[in-house]
């Protein structure tokens, strides 16, 4: 057995792998190359460049959903409606805006609306 060769596998870290995907992107190298200069495997490298692409991605739609918010001002407005009629239910609020529910108004509609005032 004294004349038996082995291969000694350096297994590298997933912060070094990731550290090497990163570096492979600004090589300018292709993939084959870029492994072959430093002992990294092809399915290596590619799972961490889809994986760094999954994350970038789902960064970049969290981004995109707080982006398509808008912001809104609120002004004064006056009665929608006949003026004259009474609504079943009023609610004044403390800054003084008035919320108004005719007949007909859905319970759980009126559920979510309370919740939303309440948060205010």
């Amino acid at each position: 057995m004294s004349g038996e060769t082995g291969v000694v596998v350096h297994r590298r870290g997933r912060a070094e792998i990731a550290r090497l995907a990163r570096t492979y992107q600004t090589s300018g190298l292709g993939r084959s190359e870029f492994c072959r200069q430093h002992g990294l495997a092809l399915s290596t490298l590619s799972r961490h460049l889809r994986k760094q692409s999954d994350e970038e991605t789902r960064r970049d739609s969290v981004v995109a959903g707080r982006s398509s918010l808008v912001e809104v001002k609120l002004t004064e407005v006056g009665p929608v409606g006949d003026v004259d009629r009474a609504a079943p239910l009023k609610v004044l609020l403390s800054n003084g805006r008035r919320v108004e529910v005719g007949d007909g108004f859905a319970e759980q509609t009126l559920r979510r609306l309370v919740a939303v005032l309440e948060r205010w």
